[in-house]
């Protein structure tokens, strides 16, 4: 059986969110994509982590 090695680590510690005072217009947009791409990438990591834990579960109820 597999599992996440994501789950055993303990929770970080809250990033610091980057000065945004120093950025030009096209360092602002560039980071906005990247905010949204790793965006897509968790909510993406949720459902797959939902989907499994549903499996387990309507696994285990029979």
């Amino acid at each position: 059986m597999a599992f996440d090695l994501d789950d055993l680590d303990p929770k970080q510690k809250k990033v610091q969110p980057r000065n945004l005072d120093s950025m030009n217009i096209d360092d602002l947009k560039e980071y906005v994509a990247v905010l949204k791409a790793e965006l897509m990438r968790v909510e993406e990591k949720i459902k797959a982590k939902q989907s499994h834990a549903a499996a387990a579960a309507s696994f285990f109820k029979k």
